[in-house]
């Protein structure tokens, strides 16, 4: 089946999930690749099979390199404990799954694989770049481009919700989520990188070391019953994919960066990811 008709399919099928992000009213038709509402208006399906909800200019910080150096190292398995631990606290039937900042996919794809439910997914992204890489994931779930600050979905429509590093907007996925659905939102902690950390900025230094305390704090201000599990873990950089470890995240950005830094990064041979997994109950 063609990308575009695959999307086709999906927005029938699941047209309840859809609402327009102009009038916040929920979409009633498709016709022909177009999802239109009773305001009439319209958004076209791309030759991908995404759709485009964004009404506005986005600012968005990573590039397709970015992109591409993060979809390799994923796909090398940096993130596959953190997604074995989002698939232990879903449900044994199937869900019906949001994934806040998908970028290239590959967390989505391989939390689905895992899965015995056939799951209903949704992925999206701020950009473009990131949500065409997505498309070419292979796995049976609808991309799109949207603003995490007005989804384009109606009320109690998904029963989890997934954010991994990705920025929340907590009054939206109140909105979205079911009765008795879940949050599973996953953070940085301190150990987070911290080799690549110190290759890059040295150490004691204001970009060597990171506290995820603030948004800790408002996670649990917003979900004060929530749990809260830590992973640690250590990953083996497989030869060659030092530059794409730097590259896949902002900290290649960060000034005051050693003269020396690259040949310390191209020296790692394992990096600690060190995160928590917070999941909030509704």
């Amino acid at each position: 089946m063609k990308k575009i008709e695959f999307g086709k399919a999906f927005i029938t099928d699941h047209l309840a999930l859809f609402r327009c992000p102009m009038c916040q009213l929920p979409f009633d038709t498709v016709e022909g690749y177009s999802l239109i509402c009773p305001q009439h208006h319209s958004f076209d399906l791309s030759k991908k099979g995404t759709l485009f909800f964004l009404t506005k200019q986005a600012n968005n910080e990573y590039d397709k390199g970015m992109l591409e150096s993060r979809h390799r190292i994923l796909q090398a398995g940096l993130f596959d404990p953190i997604v074995a631990a989002i698939s232990h606290h879903l449900g044994d039937r199937p869900e019906t799954i949001l994934d806040v900042g998908c970028g290239e996919a590959t967390p989505l794809t391989r939390l689905l694989a895992l899965r015995e439910p056939h799951d209903t997914a949704i992925g999206f992204d701020i950009s473009k770049d990131g949500i065409n890489l997505a498309t070419q994931q292979p796995v049976d779930a609808f991309f799109c481009v949207a603003d995490l600050a007005r989804l384009p979905f109606n009320d109690a429509t998904f029963s989890a919700v997934i954010d991994l590093f990705s920025p929340s907007a907590y009054g939206e996925f109140n909105r979205v989520i079911q009765p008795g659905g879940k949050l599973i939102k996953v953070i940085p902690n301190s150990g987070y990188l911290h080799e690549l950390r110190e290759a890059l900025f040295g150490v004691g230094q204001k970009n060597s070391s990171y506290s995820n305390e603030k948004v800790y704090e408002l996670f649990l201000k917003h979900y004060p019953n929530a749990t809260i599990n830590e992973l640690t873990y250590t990953f083996s950089i497989p030869e060659g994919y030092q530059r794409d470890m730097m590259i896949m995240t902002p900290l290649h950005w960060g000034k005051d960066r050693q003269d020396n830094a690259n040949d310390l990064v191209n020296q790692l041979e394992s990096i600690t990811v060190d995160v928590s997994v917070m999941v909030a109950n509704f």
